[in-house]
């Protein structure tokens, strides 16, 4: 009896506790949460794995969930009469239930809807565990969203009980809406978010400064980081490193050709190699100054990715096809992914760049005609946005530069976006033409629709991008629009099972961002050389090649590539 008395006061506070998280889900939710569930099952760009698409689909019943609920609140507020009366009423409210049903019996659907991408992408078929474990992982998801919804609610009545002691009810209701969404908003970013990128910055910043024992600084004099570098091996960072060490020497390029080489230049700063982006971008010169670079016959200017990265497919193929006579320069801007970095810190990438290319620029201009290099730029991902925004054609009408290969355009980049969106008419979309193609062509795996012969102007510009890469073609409107390029003629890489369902193909194509560099080599967000060597002969407009030598240069740099990533994948876990 004692025990029960003690235990009664315990068993109150806990009632008490819980009582907010409990209480039976709104009907209205659950058959709007099932229709969203239904349709995050169905294939988007990329495949995904289990985890992926049990977030996603829990994500998306939440969401559906949460338009429901907030329909039935506004429904019963406006004082409407409810649907349907006697039998027609019951057998509403077995709606929710068949949709739940609908929900069990479309899990199985899902791995011939996954297979359909993969199958575009020559990848194996799912294996048969794939729709428990995503559906276990989707309620899991769904269950922590909604007692995060119920607590959100539980504040807001709060705050309105108790505002309604000096307020009218209309308005305490609506202070409670506000003061809990500040509450979450300020934890969710000010806490958890904050928290997050400051623990993924640390990381990232640690990772760069690792140097492993097999890393070496390079004896050769001339090189970045070896004798007489105006920038030390340990200021350079991971992704520099790897870089300036890990490109053709000369030899080999002539033994590949069959025709003299040289060694190409390959200059980089890193973060830690100066106090600020300036100072940066003023090193990077003196440096390429320091090594010929401005002697050599062509000069690339690079925008890495976030992390510092500069793909090995893109500076290869440039190399190969000039027979090493090149230089580039690139500067470090961030620790962080391109994700990362575009969300965190968007605006010092696109400063980096416009201040590299501006002291590139400057003295490039003081150089002889006759004898300066042709310059170039390239970037990848949100190096070729912030590329493409350090290059001012209204600062450079009188003397342009050569060309531009950006590769992998995220959906935010401007002159891509206007190009796409102004482009002739019975053109696709993820494979534009536009307007007489004299300066701006697209290309993908098959190539560009522009004839090879066809005159280009005074300045090349090629965008290299595959219809299968969501940091492309992803955009917000998706969430009430269908997309140009779900309409026929589709893209070879895109499966024919792909749909557009309103909110849902958003969130897909959202998730398929994170996912986009783990697809097979030549879709997605991963970059072929093969496809590098198609879009830097059409920049740079070289005819020393027949299309026999350019297969064997695919076939040399192609399997290296693809080695690379497996070995990187294998390093990361898979």
């Amino acid at each position: 009896m004692t025990r029960a008395r003690a235990a009664a006061p315990l068993r109150s506070g806990l009632a008490r506790l819980i009582a907010p998280y409990r209480g039976p889900l709104c009907r209205t939710g659950v058959l709007l949460g099932a229709l969203c569930f239904i349709a995050s099952l169905t294939p988007s760009l990329v495949p995904r794995g289990f985890v992926a698409q049990g977030v996603l689909s829990g994500v998306c019943f939440a969401v559906g969930y949460l338009i429901g609920v907030a329909l039935a609140a506004l429904w019963r507020r406006l004082m409407l009469p409810e649907l349907g009366h006697g039998p027609l009423q019951r057998g509403l409210r077995w709606l929710p239930w068949v949709g739940l049903l609908a929900c069990a019996l479309t899990v199985w659907w899902v791995r011939p809807w996954q297979d359909s991408v993969r199958a575009v992408m020559g990848l194996p078929p799912m294996d048969e565990g794939y729709s428990l474990r995503l559906l276990l992982i989707a309620l899991l998801v769904f269950a922590v969203l909604l007692v995060v919804g119920r607590a959100f609610a539980w504040v807001a009545r709060r705050v309105g009980a108790l505002s309604r002691r000096v307020m009218p009810a209309p308005v305490a209701r609506l202070l409670g809406i506000v003061v809990a969404a500040v509450l979450f908003f300020n934890i969710a970013n000010g806490v958890l978010l904050r928290g997050a990128l400051h623990t993924a910055d640390a990381s990232f910043r640690k990772a760069d400064a690792l140097i492993p024992p097999e890393s070496t600084a390079p004896t050769v004099p001339g090189t970045t980081g070896g004798p007489g570098s105006l920038v030390a091996w340990e200021q350079m960072g991971r992704a520099g490193r790897d870089f300036v060490s890990a490109g053709p020497e000369a030899a080999e390029i002539a033994a590949f050709t069959g025709r003299p080489a040289q060694r190409p230049l390959r200059v980089y700063a890193g973060l830690p190699a100066a106090q600020d982006a300036r100072a940066r971008a003023r090193l990077a010169l003196r440096e390429l100054q320091r090594q010929g670079g401005f002697q050599r016959r062509n000069l690339v200017v690079i925008t890495p990715t976030g992390t510092g990265w500069v793909d090995p497919a893109a500076i290869d193929s440039v190399e190969y096809l000039l027979h090493g006579d090149v230089a580039s320069v690139a500067v470090q801007y961030s620790y962080l992914s391109s994700p990362l970095s575009l969300l965190v810190e968007p605006e010092y990438g696109e400063e980096t760049s416009r201040l590299l290319f501006a002291e590139v620029y400057a003295y490039w201009r003081t150089l002889p005609v006759e004898t300066r290099p042709r310059l170039y730029v390239h970037g990848l991902s949100l190096g070729a946005m912030n590329s493409e925004r350090s290059v001012n054609l209204f600062d450079m009408i009188d003397t342009p530069i050569d060309g531009a290969l950006w590769s992998g355009p995220p959906f935010a980049t401007r002159t891509w976006r206007q190009t796409t969106n102004q482009r002739n008419a019975g053109s696709t979309e993820w494979l534009p033409v536009f307007r007489d193609s004299r300066t701006v062509r697209f290309m993908n795996q098959g190539g560009s629709p522009v004839p090879a012969d066809a005159p280009w102007g005074r300045m090349r510009v090629v965008y290299l991008q595959y219809a299968s890469d969501p940091i492309t073609f992803f955009t917000p409107y998706d969430a009430w629009r269908e997309p140009d390029w779900m309409a026929e003629p589709r893209a070879p890489d895109v499966s024919p099972a792909v749909r557009w369902y309103p909110l849902v193909s958003m969130l897909q194509l959202a998730l398929d961002m994170l996912l986009a560099d783990r697809t097979p080599m030549g879709y997605g967000h991963v970059f072929a050389p093969s496809h590098y060597v198609a879009g830097w002969q059409a920049v740079l407009g070289t005819n020393d090649w027949s299309a026999a030598d350019l297969r064997r240069l695919a076939s040399l740099l192609d399997p290296r590539r693809r080695q690379q990533i497996e070995q990187r994948r294998s390093a990361a876990g898979g």
